[in-house]
């Protein structure tokens, strides 16, 4: 069961894969569901609103933050790419959020941070949250940023984060590394859920996974959030196994917790 703490819950980037994944199942956490996203997505339904914004907008970000009680932020770019779209929804736009919710009081946030945070850690290593940052792309870095500008907020001003590494969030993982990293999506709902109605939250760093067999990641100093993941990837593992080749040990991707994100650019 799902229990209602806030009012009316802002969900960022709904337009995106895992906004959509979350809109129905969000509904559940409040009253009213505000969505926003920089492009249009379709109408409110019951017990929604609709409002657009680009992140990079310090203006319309306020307007969108205005009257909400807690934030899932999924909003930003989600790839590797060029710096400047980065530059523009993943720091400044971020940057504009917290603002917001600084100046209307909203005192909860569930920050959208990634995997590729750590992606230069070797898939031969398990790490917690208290290793050094190794971004692996201009995208993680991006992240890297917002989690330490969410830090700041809470030292600050006490505005709560957790911070979700998400892993791979798909219906089924995709390929061999998926099978370490996947997050499913009733998994992914049931993690925000626990950020949403601990107690206390503090400032926390979550890996974002499910219960798989094979992982890099340790979540022990996430316990107190009381996030416990109830699917695994180990269901699709014989699958996986049959439908892709046996790992290039040479390659980085191979190499590396990031994937390909480690090889991606440089960008021209």
């Amino acid at each position: 069961m799902t229990i209602k703490v806030h009012h009316k819950l802002l969900l960022t980037g709904a337009a995106g894969g895992l906004g959509q994944a979350l809109r129905e199942r969000l509904k559940a956490n409040c009253d009213v569901l505000r969505l926003s996203d920089r492009v249009r997505f379709g109408e409110a339904g019951a017990h929604e609103e609709v409002v657009l914004a680009d992140l990079s907008d310090a203006d319309a970000v306020s307007a969108m933050v205005q009257g909400v009680d807690a934030i899932v932020h999924l909003g930003g770019v989600s790839v590797e790419g060029p710096f400047g779209p980065i530059l523009q929804a993943n720091i400044l736009g971020v940057y504009n959020l917290y603002e917001a919710a600084r100046k209307h009081g909203v005192k909860r946030v569930v920050f959208a941070s990634s995997n590729h945070v750590t992606g230069f850690y070797r898939q031969s290593q398990t790490i917690t949250t208290h290793e050094p940052a190794r971004p692996d792309s201009l995208y993680g870095v991006s992240k890297a940023f917002g989690e330490d500008l969410s830090r700041f907020y809470f030292d600050r001003y006490a505005i709560e984060t957790a911070c979700l590494r998400i892993g791979s969030s798909f219906p089924e993982p995709r390929d061999r590394r998926m099978l370490a990293t996947w997050l499913s999506f009733e998994d992914l709902h049931r993690l925000i859920t626990a950020c949403l109605t601990t107690p206390v939250l503090g400032h926390s760093i979550i890996f974002g996974m499910s219960d798989n067999a094979v992982t890099w990641w340790d979540n022990a100093q996430a316990r107190h959030v009381g996030y416990v993941p109830q699917d695994s990837s180990d269901v699709f593992r014989e699958a996986v196994y049959a439908r892709t080749l046996a790992p290039d040990l040479s390659d980085a991707a191979v190499q590396f917790q990031g994937g390909g994100f480690v090889k991606a650019g440089p960008f021209e």
